[in-house]
């Protein structure tokens, strides 16, 4: 008995043993578990800390960049300030109260983590322009662009070191009937003389390669080099003498024409309500064929009717013809008018000491843009020429009205290339039916402005 109780307890004993052993391992595995745990967030942290001490210091770097740009913004905005003062010392404000205007850099911006917007930076400009900039630096507003009408309206100033190359080809058509009185009229009907007849149809051609050059943002210089090609077909027949027969001649004439020299100015800046004003000046020289070195014969059966055996290509004069643009933009339309004033000079020749008559000219018209690459414009150009004369004498009949309706269409092929096309009309007896004028300007910018 003594042995089986003994035994009994050996083997509870054993039981008990076996428990707290177990529970012991339960906890200990318990504990161990935590401090893994602990241990694996205490990394996760080290690791966040880490990061975010690696976007604090990029932040810190940009910021110092920024603080290098302000004040490199600061010396060109006192630079600036004290070349608008002259020889008065204007004290420099804090750059935060600068205008946006001269601010031309803009500042870096940071990614928040996790997020695509832009971090804020306390050194930010803010995106509107803010106050007035300071008189002098600020730049004349260009003129408008509109299709090219005529020598001094419409079109657009070439910008400082750009070169346009310009060429164009013009087409004019006019037909004309002329009678000829050389007669003695005794009676309202009744005439004794020599009266002709003459129908004329003159075609012209003209080809032209200009080119303009940016001497600054207001100023601009051009030159251009025409060849012209010219066809007239005039057929007469004088009805005082009998003749049944027409006579009809046909002469040409194709040469370098006369050289032209521009330049054009923007005079202003178009503010306070003010249009913007470009004061033109153009001049010719007398390179082309002259119309007093044109020789002239006798039609064979046909008294009194006289044909030129070739046709002038120039005016044979030089030429000086100032003028003052106005454009008054009103989006989407542009107002403008020109006057102008030519001046013709003497030219001695065959027959003598030729004054051509001066020349008073105004035109005046709308542009609309039709979109950003279309545009097109309505206008009216008149010139009146005044009266010639040959050794003092004035010429009968010199005195010239020409009125054109003006019509003009741009189109803008490239950002270098654009197409320019305008129609003329003739509104009195003296000016051309019908003219068209093709433009083709291309922009080159050799130097940076």
């Amino acid at each position: 008995m003594k042995m089986k109780s003994g035994s009994g307890k050996l083997l509870l004993f054993g039981v008990i043993k076996r428990i707290i052993f177990t529970v012991c391992i339960l906890f200990m595995n318990s504990s161990y578990a935590k401090t893994g745990s602990q241990n694996n967030s205490l990394a996760q942290y080290q690791k966040l800390i880490a990061e975010q001490q690696k976007e604090f210091q990029m932040q810190r770097q940009i910021i110092a960049e920024q603080g290098k740009e302000l004040e490199l913004l600061k010396s060109r905005l006192e630079a600036l300030t004290n070349q608008v003062s002259g020889n008065k010392q204007i004290p420099v404000e804090h750059a935060s109260n600068k205008p946006q205007a001269v601010l031309t850099k803009k500042p870096q911006t940071v990614l928040a983590k996790n997020n695509n917007e832009p971090a804020k930076s306390p050194n930010q400009f803010p995106s509107k322009p803010v106050g007035q900039a300071p008189p002098g630096v600020v730049e004349k507003p260009r003129p408008p662009e509109l299709p090219r009408l005529s020598e001094t309206v419409g079109g657009v100033l070439t910008r400082k070191g750009n070169i346009v190359v310009e060429p164009s080809l013009y087409y004019a058509y006019t037909s004309n009937n002329r009678v000829f009185l050389d007669a003695f009229t005794f009676l309202p009907a009744i005439a004794i003389g020599l009266i002709d007849l003459r129908e004329i149809k003159r075609h012209n051609f003209i080809g032209t390669l200009g080119a303009r050059y940016g001497v600054t943002d207001s100023l601009e210089l051009e030159f251009r080099v025409p060849y012209v090609y010219r066809e007239d077909i005039q057929r007469s027949r004088p009805v005082s003498i009998g003749a049944g027969v027409d006579e009809t001649f046909n002469a040409t004439g194709n040469d370098i024409g006369d050289l032209e020299f521009a330049g054009r100015y923007q005079l202003n800046s178009g503010s306070d309500g003010w249009p913007i004003l470009v004061g033109n000046i153009v001049a010719t020289a007398p390179t082309g064929k002259s119309p007093f070195d044109v020789n002239f014969v006798q039609a064979q059966g046909v008294p009194g009717a006289v044909f030129p055996t070739e046709l002038p290509t120039g005016v044979g004069y030089f030429s000086f013809q100032p003028s003052l643009t106005a454009l008054y933009p009103t989006d989407p339309a542009v107002f403008f008018g020109n006057l102008s004033y030519s001046y013709n000079a003497e030219t001695n020749t065959n027959a003598g000491k030729v004054n051509p008559g001066d020349t008073l000219g105004f035109s005046f018209g709308m542009g609309f843009g039709i979109n950003e690459r279309s545009s097109f414009s309505l206008g009216y150009s008149h010139k009146h020429v005044l009266e010639s004369e040959i050794d003092g004498n004035a010429i009968n009949g010199s005195t010239l009205d020409i009125g054109q309706l003006l019509l003009g269409y741009s189109f803008k092929y490239s950002k270098r290339t654009m197409f320019n096309l305008s129609l003329g009309i003739g509104a009195t007896t003296d000016a051309q039916d019908v003219t068209l004028n093709l433009r083709v300007p291309m922009t080159f910018g050799l130097f940076d402005s």
